[in-house]
């Protein structure tokens, strides 16, 4: 039997995504209502400028005064969806003193205060989900805290952040300079006009700390995440990629340590082979590859940003709170058992492709690859190409850890024969 008392939501934000939220709300109370087993009511919208023209959102629910409506003391549950860490962590850790749940989509608040939130939201009896807070649409989260709660995961291996994709797959589609393609992500809004956070990684980092924590039982913040961005990325980059049989994404990495008694969080440019399944996300799209040991490997792809996609996760969590408030019990919350700590990116083993401006005489490679050898980083092929006094150099190792790798690129950087290092590359996906 359906409670007719409806269940109350303040929702903190309206732009792009809040508005779609709003319209799914106020449009499809029939259909919330039986999902749920009692009316959903949207009750407040709190906004900066209340003026503005919101198609669909009705006046009467906005106000200016956030703190006044998540203290209400009759919401059910609080949807954020403003973004930033202040003032949001205070409204988040007021509404759960007043007995709301929380649903959020605030990736830099949860991968930096996460375990504190989570804690709170403990002390108080109530929900934080945050699907939408990683990679929009894609049911992600839901699938690592509960599907695989009993399996093991190993790796997280994925691309969550849609504009460096397009970015990436227009300079390979197209032969574009990075510049050329970030222009047209601009123009198609799939860049902001500010896409620093984007590009530099800090975006995938913050969703790669999240992942990282509840795929590995453990507490792990964006500090933790070794971060490099895509800028210097460039079209000879992607052309030695494909004469490799790669292709060069912005990969968000998590994994355990071979022997179990750690984990790494990294989010970098790299070379990934066209037979790995992440090879063929085009476009803005996300996708993510989960290893498991029970499960194998499990592949999750859709869009990940947009109001759409993006309402289409904080509405699952909502109606997931709201079961939750009609049954007066909570979902999971924090699982950091294992407590294992996040080694730094020297540790981290892998491939790595590295190109060199060297002279064009003989004894050079062979002055490369004793370096390699010095520092016990195993070459697996080596190109070159010469003229006029002028050599490419291409190395591509075997496995090696990132620490003998930046050593061996420091001495070679010492040798007289080598003019520059160029570029140096991750090989992953292997």
């Amino acid at each position: 039997m359906m409670r007719t008392r409806p269940l109350k939501v303040a929702l903190l934000g309206c732009g792009v995504v809040g508005s779609e939220v709003t319209r799914i709300i106020t449009t499809q109370t029939d259909d919330l209502a039986a999902r749920v087993g009692a009316p959903v009511e949207l009750a407040g919208i709190a906004v900066r400028r209340p003026n503005r023209v919101r198609a669909g959102v009705p006046a009467e629910l906005l106000t200016t005064d956030a703190t006044a409506l998540v203290k209400r003391g009759d919401i059910d549950v609080v949807v954020e969806v403003v973004g930033g860490i202040e003032p949001v962590r205070t409204l988040i850790t007021t509404a759960f003193e007043h007995g709301a749940s929380v649903v959020s989509a605030n990736k830099a608040l949860l991968a930096a205060d996460g375990a504190n939130l989570h804690a709170k939201a403990v002390e108080h009896g109530v929900d934080l989900y945050y699907e939408a807070a990683v990679a929009g649409a894609i049911p992600l989260i839901r699938p690592l805290r509960e599907s695989l709660a009993g399996d093991k995961v190993n790796r997280v291996l994925g691309i969550v952040n849609g504009t460096t994709n397009f970015i990436l797959d227009k300079m390979d589609s197209t032969g574009a300079g990075y510049s050329e393609a970030l222009d047209e992500a601009t123009a198609l809004g799939y860049a902001e006009a500010d896409p620093t956070a984007d590009v530099e990684g800090f975006d995938a980092a913050a969703k790669a700390a999240i992942l990282a924590g509840i795929a590995f039982h453990t507490r792990v913040t964006i500090d933790d995440v070794h971060r490099e961005g895509l800028t210097e990325v460039t079209a000879a980059d992607i052309a030695s990629a494909r004469q490799m049989g790669c292709t060069v994404k912005m990969l968000a990495i998590c994994e355990r340590s071979a022997d179990g008694r750690s984990v790494t969080a990294r989010v970098h440019p790299a070379m990934i082979p066209l037979s790995h399944p992440l090879a063929s996300v085009r476009e803005a799209y996300n996708a993510v590859f989960i290893e498991a040991e029970a499960a194998g490997r499990l592949m999750f792809y859709g869009p990940g940003a947009g109001g759409a996609p993006t309402a289409s996760a904080v509405l699952g969590d909502l109606v997931a709170a709201c079961r939750n408030k009609l049954a007066a019990t909570t979902g999971p919350g924090e699982s950091a058992y294992t407590r294992l700590p996040v080694s730094p990116m020297g540790d981290v083993v892998t491939r790595y492709h590295i190109s060199l401006d060297v002279a064009d005489k003989p004894g050079v490679l062979a002055q490369v690859a004793t370096v390699f050898a010095e520092h016990h980083v195993s070459i697996d092929t080596v190109r070159q190409h010469g003229k006029d006094g002028e050599a490419s150099l291409v190395v591509v190792t075997h496995r090696a850890r990132d620490a003998a790798l930046s050593a061996t690129v420091s001495s070679l950087r010492k040798l007289d024969t080598v003019r520059g290092v160029t570029s140096i590359m991750r090989v992953e996906g292997e």
